[in-house]
């Protein structure tokens, strides 16, 4: 029985079914026939278009993450899917996307051809001259710029699977508003969770970058010891102010984040949405303490006096403004870049939990530190080579409390 075009493959979709029983047979041909039904209702012609338009007027998320679904749904699912109806969209269409999204991200045919860098007519070669008058091209540099051969470039696995999270979750919603009977992406399969690689750079490492944020100056060097000593996130960092840290009792509370959307900057609350305390060890809370003398300092020979809501590392005179969160990453990319060491400014939330959990800490409150939920469960994900070493340090101990017997039995 025809059913339509599939969205996917553009072939004729054929609903079957067999038995020798003259009666099942007919059982069969309503069930079928009551299935074509269902797709012809005014609810079944919903398109993921539209689903997709009414799922993001009701999800409830951080701006940030909607941006990023927004930014799938454009690029990857409505061009896909975007105009099939829900009714329609079945698991195996769903796992052929996946698959082909996994091969390539533009879901090419896997034939050569030519990807323009500009839609219309351009020359596909074009020579952007440095210099307005007469000059030799190759000793002034001037850039030539091609089209290019189409390289197959596969989507990760975990960008899928977020693409996967927009698609069910447009499609649960439509299950709950009556649009469709039942999703069908509940049921696809999806991408398997990539195993988290943290690459945490090494003691002597920390050390070397350490040491340079030091010569470069203090309020940098004091930012770089706080990421290394607490594993707070760059957000998290640009949005703490002084109000948040408590010297007198050694305690930094972490209670919001600062981000960037569409060029403009925006605290909002953590990533788990949920403040924590952080304790400090005398010599961080030592750092701090001269770090807010030094902003104390500045501002009064400003004029102005010192506010306990001023930011605690700003690139304002009176720290009235936060770090932007990209700049910060930069100028530590930067800084590694000139010691010879590949690194990123995330990893030294991996340094900091990697050594906690090394050191013998429980999985716990290293979670508590770094504000996990799941009450070490990501934790223990994301760190798990890391635990052996820990549980070995753990077995030394407990065999020096009991003692060595000074006979062993030997014969």
């Amino acid at each position: 029985m025809f059913s339509g075009t599939d969205p996917v493959t553009g072939k004729d979709v054929y609903l079957t079914g067999s038995t020798t029983d003259r009666a099942e047979a007919e059982k069969i041909r309503t069930r079928l026939l009551a299935q074509v039904d269902r797709q012809r209702t005014p609810a079944s012609r919903v398109t993921l278009n539209h689903a997709l338009d009414a799922w993001f007027d009701v999800h409830e998320g951080e701006a940030t993450t909607l941006d990023t679904y927004r930014g799938y749904a454009a690029r990857v699912i409505r061009p896909a899917l975007g105009e099939t109806a829900i009714a329609k969209i079945s698991p195996r269409m769903l796992e052929q996307l996946y698959a082909q999204l996994r091969r390539c991200r533009t879901r090419c045919n896997g034939k050569p051809f030519l990807e323009y860098r500009v839609e219309g007519e351009h020359a596909c070669r074009e020579v952007i001259h440095r210099r307005k008058r007469e000059h030799d091209c190759a000793a002034v540099g001037c850039r030539v710029v091609e089209c290019k051969a189409h390289e197959c470039k596969p989507l990760s696995a975990a960008t899928v699977r977020q693409i996967h999270s927009v698609i069910s979750g447009t499609l649960s919603t439509a299950t709950r508003w009556d649009w469709i009977p039942s999703n069908p992406a509940s049921t696809a399969k999806k991408p398997k969770q990539p195993k988290p690689q943290p690459r945490p750079p090494t003691a002597a490492q920390a050390a070397r970058i350490l040491t340079a944020a030091w010569e470069v100056d203090a309020a940098w060097g004091t930012l770089v010891w706080l990421l290394m000593v607490t594993g707070m996130r760059r957000g998290e960092l640009c949005a703490l102010r002084w109000t948040d840290v408590q010297l007198d009792v050694g305690v930094l509370e972490v209670r919001r984040a600062y981000t960037h959307r569409a060029g403009v900057g925006i605290e909002k609350e953590t990533k788990t949405h949920q403040m924590r305390r952080i304790a400090l060890d005398a010599d961080t809370v030592d750092l701090l303490a001269a770090h807010r003398l030094r902003f104390q300092n500045r501002v009064e020979s400003l004029g102005i006096a010192p506010s306990d809501d001023a930011f605690v590392f700003s690139f304002s005179p009176d720290n009235s403004a936060p770090c932007h969160p990209d700049s910060v990453s930069h100028r530590y990319v930067r800084m590694c870049k000139e010691l010879g060491v590949d690194t990123h400014l995330h990893a030294l939330r991996h340094y900091s939990a990697t050594e906690l959990i090394s050191a013998g800490v429980d999985v716990r409150t290293v979670a508590g530190r770094l504000g996990h939920g799941g009450g070490g469960t990501t934790t223990l994900r994301v760190y798990a080579a890391w635990v052996p070493e820990s549980d070995r340090r753990a077995a030394d101990l407990l065999a020096s409390r009991l003692g060595r017997p000074s006979d062993l039995g030997e014969t």
